[in-house]
């Protein structure tokens, strides 16, 4: 496959596309990871509202990467909505994310299921790690199909 087109050319290639996705969410993944930790470390934010301010930065670092650079066609073709759509999957995405790091925080941790691998006050990493890779999923494929693809723009 050539380089160029994975990195420059404009496609509806979804093997492209998600190999893009893994470069936007890792920045994505950066701006939020980054952003929770220094709330929860460095200013004492509770686990949950950090990680939820956090995933707001996350998300808007993947949306306007994703609208740039990814997905050029959008089923919808008012901007305020199609925003309002990436973001609602990303609100799915949030709740998921917020479950798992409260098992992680108030099920794992107390009963110390890593024994004393991991210190209690930082299972909220590790609920963090985990749902990085099933939300990514979860929004890389319902954006894809539910807003982006042949639409509006194509």
């Amino acid at each position: 496959m050539n380089i160029k087109k994975i990195i420059f050319e404009r496609t509806d290639n979804g093997f492209i596309q998600f190999l893009r996705y893994i470069f936007v969410g890792g920045l994505a993944f950066a701006a939020d990871y980054g952003v929770m930790i220094l709330l929860v470390e460095g200013f004492s934010f509770n686990e949950i509202l950090a990680a939820t301010v956090s995933f707001v930065c996350g998300l808007a670092v993947n949306y306007f990467l994703s609208t740039f650079w990814i997905f050029k066609n959008s089923k919808i073709s008012n901007k305020l909505a199609e925003f309002l759509a990436f973001a609602l999957i990303g609100v799915i995405g949030l709740l998921m994310n917020d479950v798992i790091i409260w098992a992680a925080t108030d099920i794992l941790a107390p009963n110390a299921v890593f024994g004393s691998l991991i210190a209690e006050d930082k299972y909220y990493i590790i609920g963090k790690i985990a749902s990085t890779f099933i939300v990514f999923l979860w929004n890389f494929f319902a954006r894809k199909y539910i807003i982006f693809g042949k639409g509006q723009n194509s």
